[in-house]
């Protein structure tokens, strides 16, 4: 292990785990109370917005501005006041002692005084061939987030929970037609959901359908889909099992998935951090009833989409990250009067 990795005899004042909006907010605002954070990249440096070619709907860029953008401006926002950063993955956290302990992937360990948990919730993609490829270029998992730009196109909506009635609602607002692809004959959504979607003129709903395949360039964006179904349901594991199926080309302007997210908390597992059966982290109010960003691990706080499974807007991430560092400030000046300060990181 190098010097600038091996961090098992100092102790940092925080460790930002992630490096999305909620991630990059924290990092500035720690920074600038001169915390000297270090933030861990993680396997997908500055997250989910990075899949986004253009957000429209972010203060302060009345033209637009792509998401790598957006990152990297983060990025160097935090690095001009002293963050530092590290590619790193965090396996395992020891959090019933101080300081905390992070056992990174490459066997690594990190101590910290305070942690914020930022590392975000993946959303979950479906494996139709060529997904990878157009994910941002008219495949999307967020309707807030791109359904502008799909006025007056047909698209698909593929899921059949709220989450999916939600999006499908969001893009009837913009699009000429959206279809709704649902692997089984009866939603998983809520009745009122449900009927809220049925009801709109714009709403169809293809059962017993699945997404196989999507056409199109990162030049044109998505043209079409290979759709599949079968009267039983599950049509993808039917042909599978060599039943037969039918098969159907659609010209589409855009497909959206909405089959849910999974928070990136598999490493608290084993804690006392409270994590709700999803995953998502629990957040505590204040004696006053407000909202924080504390865990119930004191010196543990949580930003952005990983305890957030309502709104995931980079725009409400960025405000809890910041959240979560002046919650983090409070906190170390607390722990300052009742214990010995922070051994120097080495540099």
């Amino acid at each position: 292990m190098n010097e600038a990795t091996d961090a098992t005899a100092d102790v940092r004042n925080v460790v930002i785990v992630g490096s999305g909006v909620a991630g990059l907010s924290a990092a500035v605002y720690a920074a600038r109370a001169d915390l000297e954070p270090l933030v861990l990249e993680g396997p997908e440096p500055g997250g989910q917005l990075t899949l986004t070619t253009d957000v429209e709907n972010y203060l302060g860029f009345p033209e637009g501005v792509g998401g790598m953008e957006l990152i990297q401006n983060g990025k160097d926002q935090a690095e001009r006041f002293g963050a530092e950063f590290e590619h790193g993955t965090v396996e395992d956290a020891t959090l019933a002692d101080r300081p905390f302990e992070l056992e990174l992937s490459n066997g690594d360990r990190l101590r910290t005084r305070a942690l914020i948990v930022a590392s975000g919730a993946s959303a979950r993609w479906v494996g139709a061939e060529n997904e990878d490829e157009l994910m941002g270029y008219g495949l999307s998992t967020c309707a807030t987030c791109d359904g502008a730009f799909h006025r007056g196109d047909d698209v698909l909506v593929i899921g059949g929970g709220d989450s999916a009635m939600e999006e499908a609602l969001f893009l009837a607002k913009f699009a000429d037609s959206v279809t709704v692809v649902h692997r089984r004959e009866e939603l998983r959504a809520s009745e009122i959901m449900a009927d809220r979607a049925r009801d709109n003129e714009t709403i169809e709903f293809r059962w017993n359908t699945e997404l196989e395949a999507l056409r199109g360039s990162q030049d044109e964006g998505v043209t079409g889909a290979t759709l599949v179904s079968h009267p039983e349901g599950y049509p993808l594991e039917q042909a599978a099992n060599g039943a037969d199926v039918t098969r159907e080309t659609v010209d589409v302007g855009g497909v959206f998935y909405a089959i849910g997210h999974t928070p990136n908390t598999d490493f608290l597992a084993g804690t006392a951090v409270d994590r709700d059966e999803s995953g998502y982290l629990h957040t505590r109010t204040d004696d006053a009833g407000r909202a924080t960003t504390e865990t119930a691990v004191e010196g543990v706080f949580a930003a952005g989409d990983v305890a957030d499974p309502n709104y995931q807007q980079a725009i409400t991430a960025a405000g809890t990250g910041s959240m979560a560092a002046l919650d983090a400030e409070s906190y170390l000046e607390t722990l300052e009067r009742t214990t010995e300060p922070a051994l120097e990181v080495s540099q």
